[in-house]
């Protein structure tokens, strides 16, 4: 099972046909005959909230969905940072992402913090977790990967309305064995050839390279 917190993403998990476990509510009239009351006092102590909301919910974790390979998926090379594979999730829902693909030493997509800071939308992903380097190398599917050093993207001609774009660890980017399978390499140029800062932070880069390529394919 995993955790929900906040009215609105109880609401978007059962509204796609999440199998609800428990509903607790300081205020149950929001979830017609659904919830359990509880006191404030004691939803502090479930919450994994400083300052939790009314209502938490648990949620069955559901089987995995078969990829949809002919459309774009992002992939996470060992993403570490529950916040920030939560901001993706968001991300790759408001731009129509629809598979990620997680290497199996990532972080769980239903960590409370990781649920948290995607407000919902996990409720509409297909997450999955893979071996990335026996994925790349067995798929026919051009493999695109984000690097400090590459084709600028907005310079790169190629068409990326399918394919797998993998973006790497928060230290230390793409690994070496699956960089050796990354069939094009991209990076987003800085303003001008300073030091620093060296690196975006992922979620940002994450966010970036989608608005670019939502924009050249409208």
């Amino acid at each position: 099972m995993f955790v929900v917190e906040g009215r609105k993403s109880i609401h978007e998990f059962i509204d796609n046909g999440f199998h609800l476990i428990k509903l607790f509510s300081v205020n149950e009239k929001y979830f017609k005959g659904k919830a359990i009351k509880i006191l404030k006092s004691d939803l502090k102590k479930i919450s994994f909230l400083n300052n939790p909301d009314d209502h938490l919910a648990l949620f069955k974790i559901p089987a995995s969905k078969k990829i949809d390979y002919s459309n774009l998926i992002l992939a996470f090379d060992n993403i570490n940072d529950p916040g920030n594979l939560g901001t993706i999730i968001r991300t790759c829902d408001w731009f129509g992402i629809k598979d990620i693909i997680c290497s199996k030493n990532s972080v769980d997509c239903f960590n409370p913090k990781v649920v948290q800071s995607a407000m919902g939308s996990l409720s509409r992903l297909n997450i999955t977790y893979l071996d990335l380097e026996n994925l790349i190398s067995k798929q026919s599917l051009k493999t695109y990967g984000t690097f400090l050093s590459g084709n600028p993207i907005y310079e790169f001609k190629n068409e990326l309305k399918n394919g797998i774009i993998v973006f790497g660890n928060e230290a230390n980017g793409i690994s070496p064995k699956i960089e050796k399978l990354i069939e094009f390499k991209l990076t987003i140029p800085k303003s001008d050839d300073r030091l620093y800062p060296e690196s975006l932070n992922l979620s940002s880069s994450v966010a970036i390279v989608l608005s670019e390529l939502f924009r050249r394919n409208q």
